[in-house]
């Protein structure tokens, strides 16, 4: 399907990438893409997002696996009739198994995208955790419209 085709893609943007942060860069290094917004910078993550839940793989390990399986399942299940869900499905996958993969074979995720909101610097993540977010927000919008869509109806029927 052409989901999981999209979820390969997202995971093999996402290995090369960070394959060559890894290769090319020393851990704390950073290049600067755009000052004081956008920086190339070389870090390692042995926790969640935000760099909670540090050195806990097992649960990563369980939570990845489960998440996974609901991943296929829906894209089996909704996916086959509604694009709009299996993209989203399909972006998550890969995102998923990409940083899936780092904690099997490092035991820690490779991340490198640093971005500065003005004096702020958000957490360094890679090309994984942005298919992540992407794929949540993608979803969240699709349920949304197909609330109101359904609302409407209720109230289109009830005239």
């Amino acid at each position: 399907m052409i989901y999981y085709l999209l979820a390969l893609v997202v995971l093999i943007a996402d290995q090369l990438t960070k394959w060559l942060i890894a290769a090319y860069m020393e851990i704390g290094e950073t290049i600067p893409v755009i000052e004081d917004v956008i920086h190339i910078t070389s870090h390692r993550n042995a926790g969640a997002a935000f760099g909670i839940l540090q050195g806990q793989m097992w649960l990563f390990y369980i939570v990845t696996i489960i998440v996974t399986v609901g991943i296929v399942y829906f894209i089996k299940k909704m996916g086959q009739t509604d694009k709009w869900i299996g993209i989203p499905l399909g972006i998550l996958l890969g995102g998923t198994v990409g940083n899936f993969i780092d904690r099997i074979l490092h035991g820690e995720v490779i991340d490198f995208i640093d971005v500065y909101i003005g004096t702020y610097s958000f957490p360094i993540f890679n090309v994984a955790d942005s298919a992540l977010t992407v794929g949540v927000i993608l979803l969240i919008i699709k349920l949304f419209i197909d609330e109101r869509k359904e609302k409407k109806e209720k109230a289109d029927d009830k005239s």
